[in-house]
């Protein structure tokens, strides 16, 4: 708990049980005053919760609560790197996460964010499960991996051989870090985090192209407020997919923003702050109307190294 003269910004971690019993990681910052909304975040394949601090740094001030997961196999969370036994994991781990937030702040409204393999995700937890969905106030993918990814074709193609026969065979990804960002302080940050991985298994890779061509034969069934934010020079995740998507989308409570230039990790490009303005402004357009008056006069708070590097 870091203390800020007249202000108190608390950070939270600990841990919940996923599908099968698996223990999973979590983290949450607040301020002491009341939060009018809640941002979930679910990141990206070899991610974790701790790359986000440009969300919270903007975000906290502006009275909103963030929540972070890491994925199961990934960061701070219990099992094989890069690896599922199906994707239906990925879905009824973020349903016990949603949960727990729930409880831990019942009647807040809550907003939930995916980036890159976390929007596919929260995407397709959204349409396979929108009773449970309709809890929430609004979807946002940030770099949605929806359509042609930056990955070698001979590596998709062998890890879908493999994955009946091997499915924990595990490959690097072979992404170039250079394509997150164009911010070299952040590839530097990158380069030395010892939570990040590169790897991906066989039988997450089959399900994971599985779930893509899902989520774009039903994307016609969205009903929930949508923002997608994407980088025009995005190698990792190309802008294309998210925009088909987008187009196939018939609910008419959605935006889609296109930024030419940025890469992948749009939340730690050199744009950010343009990203995090738009991310804000269409929160605050979302928000209960009960809500949006308690943010009126919120003051500034400082950072320190709690949330550095900044990724």
């Amino acid at each position: 708990m870091i203390d800020h003269s007249d202000r108190v910004v608390s950070r939270r971690e600990g841990r919940f049980q996923g599908i099968g019993g698996l223990d999973l990681y979590y983290q949450s910052w607040h301020s002491e005053v009341k939060v009018r909304a809640i941002l979930a975040i679910v990141h990206g394949l070899g991610g974790h919760s701790d790359r986000y601090s440009n969300l919270v740094q903007h975000l906290i001030p502006k009275q909103y609560g963030v929540y972070g997961l890491d994925l199961r196999g990934h960061g701070r969370s219990l099992g094989q790197r890069g690896y599922i036994n199906a994707w239906s994991e990925f879905c009824e781990d973020l349903g016990a996460f949603l949960q727990l937030i729930q409880t831990q702040n019942p009647g807040c409204p809550v907003f939930l964010l995916g980036h890159s393999l976390g929007a596919v995700i929260v995407l397709d937890y959204i349409l396979r499960y929108p009773q449970q969905a309709s809890v929430l106030q609004g979807a946002i993918a940030l770099a949605p991996t929806l359509g042609k990814v930056g990955i070698s074709p001979i590596r998709v193609l062998l890890g879908k051989m493999l994955s009946r026969v091997w499915p924990r065979f595990t490959l690097n990804t072979g992404i170039d870090i250079s394509t997150a960002s164009r911010d070299q302080q952040i590839l530097a940050a990158y380069a030395q985090d010892t939570l990040r991985h590169t790897r991906a298994t066989a039988r997450l890779a089959t399900e994971f192209f599985a779930t893509v061509d899902w989520i774009n034969v039903h994307a016609g069934d969205w009903q929930l407020p949508l923002l997608i934010l994407h980088g025009g020079a995005d190698r990792v995740a190309l802008p294309g997919g998210s925009d088909i998507f987008y187009q196939r989308v018939n609910c008419t409570d959605k935006l889609r923003i296109e930024y030419p230039g940025t890469y992948h990790e749009i939340q730690s490009d050199l744009n950010y702050p343009e990203v995090m303005a738009d991310l804000e402004d269409w929160l605050e357009r979302h928000l209960p109307s009960e809500v949006v008056q308690l943010g009126r006069g919120s003051a500034e708070l400082e950072f320190p190294s709690l949330l550095e590097p900044k990724f």
